[in-house]
């Protein structure tokens, strides 16, 4: 039998945390749930996650904080909960990396189908290439490029630190994911966007030219990620896990 799944619920309202703590435990996962910040990295270091329902208004240190701290160790999604009507908290939260944003009050059957959502997205499984796609969560290197996906840097071949956005880094491990496989833009935004992808929106050719942009691959012959005419791109290089070695 597969392993459930962990979400940490993180809200400072101990009604909501064992609301939903029941909830999601009825439907298959497993969960703990943290008051503050102090709680919630002590039971991050006690018990592995893999996503966190973050609440932006908490005592003390607020979730926008968490989550800096979070995105500065770890890539764990992230679903920001907020009684707040303000877009700001939500646009600087899912710069910092957060994958999605539900306001109060939900239903705890939307947020279920968000958590879904989010899993699958990140972690990138498309059931024609699933066997090609990495399953743990080490470095990868491509092409003399290295993407740490702890610390959610790019290496470049001569060292440089290249800083992603949350929408470069989530575009390029897809494509790391997936080497050599022809990827259509609807499934490059399903995967990086998810609920917020519009039917029809080119703002992935954006995106794609912006990561080409920090892979120096920008030229009239990009090398990296290709384009495939009609169909959408592909990641030209080979990708291997483990970490980068120095050919020195």
């Amino acid at each position: 039998m597969a392993e459930r799944q962990t979400i940490c619920i993180v809200d400072d309202d101990a009604d909501i945390r064992q609301l939903l703590s029941d909830y999601l435990q009825r439907h298959g996962y497993a969960a703990v749930t943290a008051g503050n910040a102090e709680t919630f990295f002590k039971a991050l270091r006690e018990t592995p996650c893999d996503l966190v329902v973050l609440d932006i208004m908490l005592p003390g240190e607020d979730g926008i904080a968490i989550c800096r701290r979070l995105r500065a160790q770890s890539s764990i999604p992230v679903i920001f909960l907020t009684a707040l009507g303000d877009t700001t908290d939500r646009i600087v939260g899912l710069e910092l990396g957060a994958d999605d944003y539900l306001g109060k009050p939900f239903e705890p059957r939307e947020l279920l189908a968000r958590i879904r959502t989010v899993l699958r997205r990140t972690g990138h499984v498309f059931p024609d290439s699933a066997a090609s796609a990495p399953e743990d969560h080490g470095p990868l290197h491509f092409a003399g490029w290295l993407l740490d996906r702890t610390a959610r840097h790019l290496i470049a071949p001569d060292g440089v630190v290249v800083h992603l956005s949350g929408a470069e880094y989530r575009l390029l491990e897809v494509f790391l994911r997936h080497p050599k496989t022809v990827l259509t833009r609807d499934q490059l935004l399903e995967h990086t966007q998810g609920r917020n992808a519009g039917a029809f929106d080119r703002s992935i050719d954006v995106q794609v030219s912006r990561l080409r942009t920090r892979l120096r691959d920008n030229g009239r012959e990009a090398h990296i990620i290709k384009t495939v005419r009609g169909d959408g791109y592909v990641l030209a290089a080979e990708v291997n896990g483990g970490e980068l070695r120095n050919s020195a």
